[in-house]
């Protein structure tokens, strides 16, 4: 009997944890702006119902903002910090506080200078919290791959 409490329970917890909610969708790009500098685009297309948070959150405010980590290098360097669009402020009931926010999509863009005139490939670390009226999951962080175009 014991044995099937044991199996009925990692039955329960494997196919729970599988069926967890991933109501975001993140997509890198680089768009060059001119021979030595460039942009690179994150966007988050998300779920109906949910939203993500802006980068500008109070730290005591509550929820994790979305953050960014950049990898540069001999490669390239960053230029300011990362911009962000289309965030709307929002009376959060679960935080009982302002908040800005995204829903349906965001997108962040990261100026960057390139070093060298050869094409790479680099990583950016993202964290974010996703919610939505009845819920947050907790934070999540994901690394993304940006191809980056040789100089022209």
């Amino acid at each position: 009997m014991k044995k099937i409490f044991i199996l009925l329970s990692f039955f329960a917890t494997f196919f729970g944890f599988s069926q967890a909610p991933s109501p975001v969708k993140w997509e890198a790009s680089y768009l060059s702006i001119n021979a030595d500098e460039g942009e690179i685009i994150i966007v988050a297309k998300i779920d109906k119902g949910w939203h993500i948070y802006s980068q500008n959150i109070a730290p005591d405010a509550g929820p994790i903002p979305t953050s960014f980590n950049y990898t540069p290098g001999t490669n390239f360097e960053l230029v300011g910090k990362t911009v962000e669009g289309n965030a709307h402020e929002v009376f959060d009931k679960a935080f009982d506080t302002k908040l800005q926010i995204f829903d349906d999509k965001a997108e962040f863009k990261q100026k960057i200078k390139l070093k060298n005139s050869k094409g790479f490939t680099t990583l950016v670390k993202l964290e974010f919290m996703t919610c939505n009226d009845m819920q947050c999951l907790p934070p999540k962080t994901i690394e993304l791959t940006v191809n980056i175009a040789s100089k022209k």
